[in-house]
């Protein structure tokens, strides 16, 4: 492949029109599954009428991690999907699920009408949004990865999390435009938290119109043996635990920093829920510029000094950090804390995706790529926010820093053991497959 040239010849415009478009898909997936986080302070009442606060939000948090436990399953089904029918059929089909999933929340009856089923049918609809997402994460980043040249494979591959965190940030957009400018808190509470949900589906709709246009990548094109299997998946095991090790400690603090975030500055440190929404964005923005100048540096001075940089600065600045957050009363003061943590957390989110593209070959690199990283984000990830909501709530609130900590700790130790990828990528070696 001619890195100037890029793949399958495509000229530079080509090549980014075909990243801007799969990356989109991204964005809508992650905004509808992130808006259920950003609104669940609202619609908590309407569908966990008893309790409170913390115990409505620990409600909504166990459905929040039930559909990560759904991500597992899409991730084997579209990554098989991926591999054996191509990047482009499996992206079209993952983001109209999601649709589905938005909409089906958007017109869900709340406890006071139907009691007991509103909350299934929200689970029913999360169940299937986890599996739409399950499918979306290993799918776009094999995607990103082969579309990309290999001296900026990095950069490229940084959009991802550009697009991810643009829908969490899309999300939060909402919800302020809502907040400030269109709804009160009571309306918000009684209806209004449907908005979001009915714009995502709607976009999730547009999203699947400009992914029928994908260019399917050269990797996939000339591969000659095409897996996607779980047998096939079990011949790389040292693979698979290297996704599952490099990916615990990043997962747990990506949604410890995102999703619990604008949560535990209104349960914890008690500032106002819209104040809490703005201080979120506002880090969220700076996180989102982070990461291609995270993914570019990965280009030049390697992937593993990268990763490590978080797992040092992670496990050394993750109590300090959320401890000073937890007794924060000057929003500006907040804002800061939570960007240092988010920029540690950059060096992970930034290049993980490409790291674990790079270690498979193309036979089997979505599932590879996904499913690992899909039950270990159902672990660590989905359950974070229900674990530190537990926690408070018996009075043990500080435990989780150490938790968080600890597990980066774990992940520090496979990013000082592994390999580079960016100089042993599996993605430029020629494979007879």
């Amino acid at each position: 492949m001619n890195d100037a040239q890029g793949p399958a010849g495509l000229s530079l415009g080509q090549r980014i029109r075909a990243i801007l478009i799969g990356s989109s898909g991204n964005l809508v997936e992650w905004y509808d599954f992130y808006v259920y986080a950003a609104f669940s302070l609202y619609f908590a009442k309407a569908f966990f009428p008893d309790g409170n606060q913390t115990a409505q939000l620990l409600n909504t948090a166990a459905i929040f991690a039930v559909g990560f436990l759904m991500r597992p399953i899409g991730a084997w089904f579209f990554g098989r999907m991926a591999d054996r029918h191509g990047r482009r059929v499996s992206l079209t089909a993952s983001v109209l699920l999601m649709c589905f999933g938005s909409a089906m929340i958007a017109v869900t009856p709340v406890y006071a009408t139907i009691g007991v089923a509103a909350p299934v049918m929200l689970l029913a609809a999360r169940m299937i949004q986890g599996l739409s997402l399950g499918g979306e994460y290993g799918t776009s980043a094999t995607y990103l990865s082969e579309m990309a040249t290999r001296r900026h494979r990095g950069f490229y591959s940084s959009f991802q999390y550009v697009t991810l965190i643009g829908g969490q940030l899309t999300a939060m957009l909402v919800l302020i435009v809502l907040q400030k400018f269109v709804l009160t808190a009571g309306e918000l509470e009684a209806w209004g938290w449907r908005i979001p949900f009915a714009i995502g589906a709607l976009l999730a709709l547009i999203a699947f119109v400009m992914r029928r246009d994908l260019i399917e990548t050269d990797s996939f094109k000339r591969a000659t043996r095409r897996e996607g299997s779980i047998s096939a998946l079990l011949k790389h095991p040292r693979e698979v635990a290297i996704v599952i090790g490099l990916t615990m400690g990043g997962t747990l603090a990506f949604y410890t920093y995102t999703t619990y975030m604008q949560k535990f500055l209104v349960n914890t440190a008690g500032f106002p829920k819209d104040t809490a929404t703005l201080i979120s964005a506002s880090a969220l923005c700076v996180y989102m510029l982070l990461q291609p100048i995270v993914g570019a540096l990965s280009d030049k001075v390697g992937r593993r000094p990268v990763l490590m940089a978080f797992g040092i600065l992670g496990t050394l600045c993750t109590v300090p950090i959320l401890t000073a957050l937890a007794n924060v009363r000057d929003p500006r003061e907040a804002f800061l804390l939570v960007v240092a943590g988010l920029a540690i957390v950059s060096c992970y989110t930034a290049i993980n995706a490409v790291v674990k593209a790079e270690l498979f070959p193309t036979s089997i690199r979505a599932l590879g790529v996904g499913l690992p990283y899909a039950l270990t984000v159902a672990l660590f990830g989905g359950t974070a926010e229900w674990i530190a909501l537990w926690l408070k709530q018996a009075g043990h609130e500080t435990y989780f820093y150490w938790y968080v900590s600890g597990a980066i700790a774990l992940s520090l130790i496979v990013y000082a053991t592994m390999r580079d990828t960016r100089d042993n990528s599996a993605i430029d070696k020629s494979e007879s497959e």
